[in-house]
């Protein structure tokens, strides 16, 4: 029989509006409280690669399977906290986030970035890189929400990427556009022969 699921006097688990399941603060929180254990099996970062790789490619195109939860400990070791007893893995990504991981004594704790008010759902951004950003989109619904789950040190590469994109997309609609216009006159000019 598995133990039970990790919990704290800070923390419920209940549906959330950014993504599936959320944790939410159920009495306020000061900044800089350890707000939950982030727990799991502890694996060598070659495991740790071998594991995110086999659960991408087994669940790709799924929107409600898939998801890694791997946390870095130091250079040696991660946490696999894809096991039930681990509550904090309910914690969705926010461009905005209300909370920070922190490694102290090989033991990753989610603490509160700023004051969280009774009810508001708990948050902390997941550093992912910006390889394959496209398949991790954001809902975190932030105003400063940047559309894609990435570090927030990567937030000026992407916008320049997207910035890019769009740029490329224009281009392509305009000449489109063109294209449409000229085949119109074509026709109108072959109607009048």
């Amino acid at each position: 029989m598995g133990r039970e699921p990790t919990t704290s006097k800070y923390i419920e688990v209940r549906e959330s509006e950014i993504h599936g399941t959320g944790v939410f603060a159920k009495t306020k929180v000061s900044k800089g409280k350890k707000v939950i254990e982030y727990i799991g099996e502890k694996i060598t970062k070659k495991e740790s690669e071998r594991r995110s790789i086999a659960l991408i490619e087994k669940n790709q195109g799924s929107e409600t399977d898939g998801a890694v939860y791997i946390f870095e400990v130091n250079k040696r070791h991660d946490i696999d906290g894809n096991i039930p007893e681990n509550t904090a893995r309910f914690i969705n990504h926010s461009c905005d986030p209300n909370c920070e991981p922190d490694v102290i004594k090989n033991r990753v704790w989610l603490i509160s970035k700023r004051k969280i008010k009774e009810g508001e759902e708990l948050s902390y951004n997941y550093g992912f890189d910006l390889d394959g950003y496209e398949d991790h989109i954001c809902k975190c619904g932030a105003k400063k929400c940047v559309g894609y789950i990435t570090a927030e040190d990567n937030w000026p590469k992407l916008k320049k990427k997207l910035a890019k994109k769009r740029k490329k997309a224009e281009k392509a609609k305009k000449k489109a556009a063109k294209k449409t216009v000229k085949g119109k006159k074509k026709s109108k000019k072959k109607a009048r022969k």
